[in-house]
């Protein structure tokens, strides 16, 4: 059997258990004594670890900024989805059945946030992922939100940089395709840089794990791009940039939220430097007064500056927090219809509002890696 048929069986059997007890745990209510339950889908552990860390060490920071509602304590229970789909499917259907919770926050992902979307819409739970960029995440769903920006937006940003400011008119594009989030934020790239005016001169593909990638990047060089886009993560997106430089390979880097970890420059080194990335937040621009308390209190907890992936799982908790208070009850229907009328919410990473198709209306920030350092070089408005 293989990986995808394994994946879907699983979300299939954990769906009808779901199913099962979905009316049943309507009924018992999801206020346990006076601590009121909100579910965390993180990688803790696994290939995107860091993502994990980065998101629960903002959700902390969220949730002491902000730590009752409704007069009760809010209790957050994290479960490591291992970096897995399957596991991130297990870990839905155990917060909601075993730990009663009201509401999900998580995953990063894509990936893994499309695991947990079938289960929260079969137990009518809401769910809000901090980062899941993927369009797909919340795609016909009723009870599934993201605090971020989608990739059709990044691409198209990324593009346009690229072309307008960066000046190149040739682009290659790497693809994890193993990963929905990389698939997409290509496609997104490629149809708006080739809409400007650009030419596409090599799209070549890779899987998650990889650590070989002097094929792709031989062929790449053949092309000679003015840019190339790598749409992955972290990890693979250094390994690239170290063996691209040991090829010789001049064409400027650009990639997306996916490059933001500090795992880059500790992987990638020299290699990465002047390599562009967008993301969701930088101290840097212009914050809301919510912002500026993150950034003071992140900085007094963790003494290092605040990244955009922690600031994205403060704002998941802080907007479901405030969805709770204005349902005035911990109804999960009630609670989603308040998720679902977010408009002008001054959140940490900025100003937001939660469209018609449950996405964060919000700003791209665009950073640049200088002398290992994240430096804010510009935002850009929807």
């Amino acid at each position: 059997m293989n990986r995808m048929k394994r994946i879907t069986m699983s979300i299939a059997i954990t769906l009808f258990l779901v199913g099962c007890k979905a009316e049943d745990k309507k009924e018992e209510g999801t206020v346990t004594g006076d601590t009121i339950r909100i579910g965390v889908i993180l990688s803790m552990t696994g290939g995107t670890s860091a993502f994990g860390q980065m998101t629960w060490n903002g959700l902390q920071v969220g949730k002491s900024m902000r730590s009752t509602v409704l007069g009760k304590e809010v209790e957050l229970i994290l479960v490591d989805n291992k970096s897995d789909k399957i596991e991130s499917a297990n870990a839905a259907q155990r917060l909601i059945q075993k730990d009663n919770v009201i509401g999900i926050i998580g995953d990063v992902a894509s990936s893994n946030s499309l695991a947990i979307a079938p289960i929260v819409e079969e137990s009518r739970i809401p769910h809000i992922s901090p980062a899941s960029t993927n369009p797909l995440v919340t795609q016909n769903r009723k009870y599934v939100f993201r605090a971020c920006f989608i990739d059709p937006f990044q691409g198209e940003v990324m593009a346009k940089f690229s072309y307008n400011d960066l000046k190149t008119t040739k682009a290659a594009v790497l693809t994890d395709i193993g990963q929905d989030y990389s698939v997409g934020l290509s496609d997104a790239f490629a149809k708006t840089f080739t809409k400007l005016g650009g030419r596409i001169v090599a799209q070549l593909n890779y899987q998650s794990g990889d650590q070989d990638f002097t094929a792709q990047l031989t062929a790449i060089k053949q092309t000679k791009p003015d840019v190339i886009a790598i749409t992955g993560y972290y990890t693979e997106i250094a390994l690239i940039a170290r063996q691209a430089k040991e090829l010789g390979i001049k064409a400027v880097m650009i990639a997306g939220d996916g490059a933001e970890a500090p795992e880059l420059t500790k992987i990638g080194g020299d290699a990465v430097e002047g390599l562009y990335y967008t993301t969701h937040f930088d101290e840097k621009a212009v914050l809301t007064p919510l912002g500026q308390r993150y950034v003071d209190l992140f900085r007094k907890e963790h003494n290092e500056a605040p990244d955009a992936l922690g600031a994205l799982g403060a704002d998941a908790y802080l907007i479901m927090l405030g969805a709770i208070e204005k349902a005035g009850s911990t109804d999960s229907e009630k609670i989603r219809d308040e998720i679902e009328k977010t408009k002008d919410f001054q959140g940490v990473t900025g100003v937001m509002t939660i469209d018609s198709n449950h996405n964060a209306l919000k700003s791209v920030v665009i950073r640049q890696v200088r002398s290992g350092e994240f430096v804010y070089v510009a935002s850009v408005k929807p």
